[in-house]
């Protein structure tokens, strides 16, 4: 009666067994896939932050290459208004010698200019060159305007002509909104050329011109001159920096996790 047991036992323990030993290998399975799907995620996410991190190198050899051709283009010697290619684009920050007359009848200024943190506006007038039908607007500098907007600009008026250098800056790109505000008759959120034109009794230049030297006899009703173009290099090298520790953490995570048991 004891052997009929033990042979009623034994196949039972040895299913017992094997249920042990599939239970042990389908966790081992689970653990290799979830190892292999943390390993793939992390070279994804170390790709893509790498990629980004190119990308930005790429950017600041950008803005060097830039930075190189603005430098030549502001230490130019000026040349006349006649000298400009009719290629805006081509004449942007080229150094111009301007003589003329400002017409302050038709002043305007541009809105929410701010300078050191301070609310201001870009006082734009308009100059009227000898021989020329066409005149030239002229943003002669900045002013503190509380609301980014009112300023009393015949206290900024400072003589009758000009004879200064400045650099040349194109028109920005049409965008949707008004570029006039609806509170005020001359203040404007952006230069639009056509709207400009619209407002005054002659044609205006393709460019404008942002206004570099001073009289010679400074006066304080000479609004402060813009500064030129930065040079700087921008946060490019810093956020390539970024993206290549955020891979790094990514691949030396991922060796952390999968040594884990």
């Amino acid at each position: 009666m004891l052997e009929s047991l033990f042979r009623l036992a034994a196949p039972k323990s040895r299913k017992k067994r094997n249920n042990g030993g599939d239970t042990a290998q389908l966790t081992f399975h689970r653990m290799t896939a979830r190892k292999a799907s943390l390993v793939l995620a992390s070279l994804v996410v170390a790709g893509f932050c790498t990629r980004l991190g190119f990308w930005q190198l790429e950017r600041l050899d950008e803005r060097r290459a830039f930075n190189a051709f603005l430098r030549q283009r502001l230490a130019a010697r000026p040349v006349q208004l006649s000298a400009l290619p009719t290629d805006t684009a081509k004449a942007r920050f080229r150094s111009v010698s301007l003589t003329g007359k400002y017409d302050y009848a038709n002043e305007i200024v541009l809105a929410s200019r701010t300078r050191q943190g301070s609310p201001g506006v870009n006082i734009i007038t308009p100059l009227r060159v000898a021989g020329r039908d066409t005149a030239v607007l002229v943003n002669r500098g900045w002013v503190y305007a509380p609301d980014g907007m009112t300023v009393e600009v015949v206290r900024w008026r400072e003589g009758d002509s000009l004879d200064g250098t400045g650099h040349v800056e194109t028109f920005p790109a049409a965008r949707k909104g008004r570029a006039k505000s609806a509170t005020n008759a001359n203040a404007y959120r952006w230069l639009d050329r056509e709207l400009l034109s619209q407002r005054l009794s002659y044609p205006v230049a393709p460019y404008y011109v942002v206004l570099a030297s001073a009289p010679s006899a400074e006066s304080p009703n000479v609004p402060p001159r813009l500064d030129p173009p930065s040079l700087d290099e921008g946060p490019h090298r810093s956020y390539a920096i970024q993206w290549f520790s955020f891979a790094s953490i990514s691949i030396i995570g991922m060796f952390l996790l999968t040594r884990r048991k």
